[in-house]
């Protein structure tokens, strides 16, 4: 083998990274033992920054461009080195580059629902999920926080704690806006933007800049879906009460038809039937003039007289009546309609 060709197998002149793939946050030079040609050429692209580490101490630190290694161009490691002005002897030294790209589309959620405050609702558990992206901004603090020695460190080694960040910072983005849940869900841009901002220190303390979030959903867990769906209706009616519980009647009244449709008969069935037509009566009320409701509760009054049996099994009586004080409780029968009900039930008895 020629002296020549020995020598360039030892060191080491042109020191770059093409990039192979996407994912990849910090990679180590493979020196394999090869020492670094004093005036050896470094090239860093757009995107990369590269660093010097001597024996385990962080020394110089290039961004993009071309740099020829001297004295004057390492001053950290020259120092640490004790080298002279003179000095151009071949060096040893490890080379870290780093890619300060954004590693986009990053994806960070709730895997169980997160308690937070709310003015309106008290403690409420929230759901959420979106996107964020970030970058390595100080390549020194990525490598002595993260990184380490590693020959190769990926998105994929950090992703996880980084997720863990932005979810343990959702309530502080929510105590800080101070803006209630329905607000929230309503500007999602506005708690994604709050969200940033509580979670770009904990970045930062790793060498990363917190470039940008989007909260693509944000929820409330199904039970307190339901009553946030009953206050929507409460809104719907300006807060009254009686129209609330006719908005309920009439929310409800599908359901006794289904059910008596299905096969619901008997005195159970009639007790729910008559609770149903009550409760419809009393939506419609505003709508129908007083004669109409007179001749509507003679006809229902006669009909009801003539489809009544000549005489129940007591056991029958109390199952309807307690069917009716049921329908009693929830509003849909009066106290005056109820003992009425409940008195002719108690005279039909064998």
């Amino acid at each position: 083998m020629a002296l020549t060709d020995f020598i360039g197998k030892q060191f080491i002149d042109v020191i770059e990274w093409t990039e192979a793939g996407d994912g990849t946050l910090a990679w180590r030079y493979p020196m394999a033992g090869h020492e670094i040609q004093h005036g050896a050429s470094l090239t860093v692209r757009e995107s990369q920054l590269a660093m010097f580490v001597d024996d385990g101490r962080v020394a110089d630190v290039f961004g993009p461009g071309r740099h020829r290694l001297t004295t004057q161009t390492l001053p950290v490691l020259t120092y640490l080195q004790h080298w002279d002005k003179l000095f151009q002897s071949p060096f040893k030294s490890d080379v870290y580059f780093f890619s300060t790209r954004q590693q986009l589309d990053r994806r960070w959620g709730t895997t169980q629902p997160v308690t937070i405050r709310d003015p309106d609702f008290g403690a409420v558990r929230l759901r959420a999920f979106g996107n964020y992206a970030f970058r390595i901004a100080d390549a020194k603090r990525f490598h002595t926080e993260v990184s380490g020695t590693r020959e190769r460190y990926t998105v994929d080694d950090i992703d996880g704690a980084l997720r863990g960040l932005m979810l343990q910072h959702i309530s502080d983005a929510v105590a800080g806006s101070g803006l209630p849940f329905l607000d929230l869900a309503a500007n999602q841009v506005e708690f994604a933007g709050r969200l940033r901002d509580a979670a770009a220190a904990a970045f930062d303390r790793l060498g990363l800049a917190l470039e940008a979030v989007t909260v693509q959903n944000l929820s409330l867990p199904e039970e307190l879906q339901k009553v946030l769906d009953q206050k929507i209706g409460m809104g719907m009616v300006g807060g009254d009460m009686g129209r609330f519980m006719q908005y309920q009647t009439a929310q409800a009244i599908p359901k006794f038809a289904e059910g008596a449709g299905s096969g619901g008969g008997g005195i159970a069935g009639d007790a729910m039937g008559l609770g149903a037509g009550v409760a419809l009566g009393q939506v419609m009320a505003q709508q129908l003039s007083q004669g109409l409701q007179g001749s509507h509760a003679a006809a229902a009054a006669g009909a009801a007289q003539a489809a009544a049996p000549a005489g129940l099994k007591p056991d029958e009586v109390m199952a309807t009546i307690e069917k009716l004080a049921d329908l009693k409780a929830k509003g849909i029968l009066t106290e005056e309609e109820f003992s009425t009900k409940k008195a002719e039930l108690l005279k039909k008895l064998v």
